[in-house]
């Protein structure tokens, strides 16, 4: 990982009913993987489609390589962009196209019009045997006719077989099992040691995210209150990056928030009586 940096993220705002992104400032660096964490509904997500432009920033700016996602040249935007590749959250995968297909949507149309049809094929076939997946068994296959991780996977051929300098990763393991989930986390670390792709990768797996990162954001209320490496996220004493970190911490604040909000509501209909909560 080299000190060069690759996205940049300036002071970010964003909000639709209510604030959702208060001032997001941070900087990936070439070749970095990081993760962002997050409770539900800080922005974690929201944060991701603005690198692409799939949601404007209110206030702030998104640069790749120096240069503003928001604010260059329409044909300097789109230059950017097909440098990035976005892994959604359930793989986006057409429902009528078979996998030969759906994986070569992520080559560019002027790729697509030069590569010979065997060139094509192989370059296919590859990014899927790089996910794990055997073309010979997938390519003629639907994707109602594959199981949910390896949709997943397909999702990870697609976004890797245009060679892009930055993938984005939408809770690539939600729905998965324990297995599936540990399959599809090593097949993120693998592609990008193998082909040194800067990777932001939004999760809930915490423990799949201090493995495979170099670094670890937290956004908590649209603000960013961590950033470091998985070892000083495992060492912090912020009592939220120790609750993510612990998941008997995690259920301590649980019940510690639950039984602020019962006194809470003590308090408004004026009982003195103290909420007891078995568990």
């Amino acid at each position: 990982m080299t000190a060069e940096i690759t996205i940049a993220y300036e002071d970010v705002y964003k909000r639709f009913d209510a604030p959702v992104l208060s001032g997001v400032s941070l900087s990936v660096m070439r070749g970095e993987t990081i993760s962002i964490l997050g409770t539900s509904g800080t922005g974690k997500s929201v944060l991701l489609k603005t690198t692409i432009g799939l949601i404007t920033p209110d206030r702030g700016d998104v640069k790749i390589d120096g240069e503003s996602v928001y604010h260059s040249s329409g044909t300097r935007i789109r230059d950017l962009r097909k440098t990035v590749r976005y892994v959604f959250q359930y793989a986006a995968l057409f429902d009528s196209l078979n996998i030969f297909d759906n994986v070569a949507m992520g080559l560019e149309p002027e790729t697509i019009k030069s590569l010979d049809k065997n060139v094509m094929l192989e370059r296919i076939a590859t990014s899927l045997e790089n996910v794990n997946l055997d073309p010979r068994k997938v390519l003629s296959k639907l994707p109602a006719e594959l199981s949910g991780g390896m949709r997943k996977r397909v999702g990870l051929a697609r976004a890797i077989v245009g060679e892009p300098r930055i993938i984005l990763y939408d809770e690539p393991v939600t729905g998965l099992d324990p297995v599936n989930s540990a399959t599809v986390n090593r097949l993120i670390m693998s592609i990008a040691e193998r082909t040194k792709v800067t990777s932001i990768v939004v999760t809930h797996d915490v423990e799949g995210a201090l493995e495979m990162s170099h670094r670890v954001a937290l956004l908590d209320n649209g603000k960013l209150r961590f950033i470091g490496t998985p070892d000083e996220f495992r060492r912090s004493e912020d009592p939220l990056v120790m609750a993510f970190a612990d998941r008997q911490a995690a259920a301590r604040a649980a019940l510690k928030l639950i039984e602020h909000e019962a006194g809470d509501e003590d308090n408004e209909s004026g009982s003195p009586h103290a909420v007891s909560i078995g568990v």
